[in-house]
Parts: structure tokens; sequence; C-alpha cells
């Protein structure tokens, strides 16, 4: 009753201008939005693209006023979700601004057949093709989204006065990897495997495909066990909203390092050690489905750690708390 009484209880100095993760958003906006005006004569979808950033600045400002009307907990709440659920969108965009480059695939699958010797996202699944095994890779990757939702309610519900700086920092790690993703043009096993065949892949041969992936979009399905529940799941997501784009780093991987690092700082180790298989999981399972090479889940990892840091180091010179 208590929670519910503060989640409605209007608040006495309500806050006025943005929040720290609406800025971040606004930053990533204007920067994509100068991006598509240089490289308009290369897009296909311009006027779409900048038609949908005037519709989110529109949510944004809506949102703001319910709050600005109604300030209380909830409805800060609101604002954020609002912006994570913006993600959705955000993320099928980084493939108009990305696919007028030519692929890099062929250099980072090289690079990882010099580095294992093979190509494990090729391989993995068939070393261990268990229903079982599999159903637990489809778990780790299907629980991506709810993690990130988990870690920021725990925040919201049990450290309130750090949520502002949490979901600063989560949003502005994605913001981060999405401008690394509009400039690094590698689309992943599951796109370049199929577009060059898996017969070449295991010989080794690696093409330039140049803009293949500009007028082409087709993925393999998922290896693993294809009538269980979380294959579905992921089969289910990469149909909604998968894009041949965002290989490297690994995101999943990233933001989930972010993620644990967040659940760490709460010192609750009932939080933490219940991520902790889900984050093992989610890692492996990004080249086991065959999302990603080898080298962006490592990557992903590194980069991790450096977003993470260097966003707390941010948060505290802006000073982002309650």
């Amino acid at each position: 009753m208590k929670f519910l009484k503060d989640l409605f209880t209007i608040e006495k100095t309500p806050y006025k201008g943005l929040f720290a993760l609406e800025w971040a958003m606004l930053a990533y906006l204007l920067f994509t939005s100068f991006y598509i005006v240089i490289a308009s004569s290369s897009l296909h979808n311009m006027e779409s693209m900048l038609w949908g950033r005037l519709r989110v600045v529109a949510t944004t400002a809506a949102v703001y006023a319910v709050y600005r009307m109604l300030p209380c907990r909830f409805t800060r709440l609101v604002r954020v979700v609002v912006q994570m659920a913006l993600l959705s969108w955000w993320y099928p965009d980084i493939y108009e601004m990305n696919r007028i480059l030519p692929n890099l695939d062929h250099v980072f699958a090289q690079l990882e057949q010099s580095l294992f010797g093979c190509q494990p996202a090729l391989l993995f699944h068939q070393a261990l093709p268990w229903a079982w095994f599999s159903e637990l890779m489809d778990l780790g990757y299907a629980s991506y989204y709810p993690m990130i939702a988990f870690v920021a309610f725990f925040y919201f519900c049990c450290r309130y006065n750090e949520f502002q700086r949490t979901v600063f920092v989560i949003m502005a790690a994605f913001f981060i990897y999405y401008v690394v993703f509009i400039f690094v043009p590698v689309v992943g096993p599951t796109y370049y495997y199929q577009a060059v065949g898996l017969e070449d892949i295991a010989k080794g041969v690696f093409p330039n495909l140049q803009h293949y992936f500009e007028t082409h979009q087709e993925c393999l399905p998922s290896p693993g066990w294809s009538d269980g529940f979380f294959y579905g799941l992921v089969e289910d997501a990469k149909a909604a909203g998968e894009r041949p784009v965002a290989a490297f780093p690994s995101s999943h991987v990233g933001i989930s390092t972010v993620l644990m690092f967040l659940a760490y700082r709460t010192c609750n180790r009932r939080l933490l050690f219940c991520l902790l298989p889900l984050f093992v999981l989610l890692c492996f399972a990004t080249v086991y489905i065959q999302a990603h090479y080898a080298i962006d889940a490592l990557a992903g990892l590194v980069t991790g750690v450096i977003v993470y840091f260097g966003l707390q180091a941010l948060a505290n010179r802006l000073s982002i708390e309650h």
C-alpha cells in the first residue's frame, strides 16, 4: 500500500526540465538527423525517417506535459517507459542509414577464421544439437529485454534515488551502440552465411558482398530445436524487427554487461545471482543462434565494461540523481 501511495503522491518540487535519458535521446536524434540530411541522396526513406523523428519529439513532449500536469512517480515512470519502448523504433531505423555503406562481413568472417581456425557460429550448434541445450540458448537470448526491464524496475521500486541515473546509463548505452552500428556495416552470420551459402562458408570462402544487403534481408532460420517454446520466441522476434545490421560489437552482450554491473551496484545478491545465469546463457546464445560472430560477443563484453564506467563517470559529472 505504501508503494502505491508513493506512486501517485504529487511531488512538492516537480522536475522542470528533461530527464537525462531524454537529453541522450535528443542528442542521438539530432546527430542522426544531421547524418540523414548529409546522406540524403543515398537514402531510400529520408522523408519517413525525418517524419518519424518529429513523431518521437511530439511523443516526448506529450508525456512531458502529462508529467507537468500530474507530477508523481507514476508519470515519471511513464516518461521512462515511453523512451525505452521507442527503442523498437530506433533499431530498424539504423538499417536505413547503415545499408548505404559497403558490407564488411567478409573482413570479420576472415578474422574469425584466423583467430579460431573455424567459424564458431557455424559449428557451435552442430557440436551441441540437443533440444534441451537449444532451449537453454534460446532462453538466454529471449531474456534480453526482460533483463533490461527487470533491472530498471528494481531500481524504481527499491533504489528510487538512483533510478534516473540507471535508466540514463541503459539508454545512453543503447545510443552509443547504435552510433557504432550506423558506421560499421556488419550483418552477422545469419545473414552473411545465407547470402554466401553454408558450403562455401565451411570451406573458408568469404566473398566481399559490397552492397548486397542494401536490397536483401534474407536470413537463416535459427539452428536448434524448432518445436521449442523459447525457439519460437526468438524466431518471432527476428521476424518482427530484425534487420541485416548491428552485428559488431554485440549490443546484446554489451548491454547485458552493463546490466550486470548495475545489478552488482545494488549490493543485492539475489538480483545478481538471478541475472547471472541468464547473462552467461545470452553471451553464448548470440553465437549459437548465429546472430553474431564470436568476436562480436567478445567485443560486446569489452565495450560493455567501457561503456558502463564511462557513462557512470559522465553521470557523476552531470550529477544525475533523483
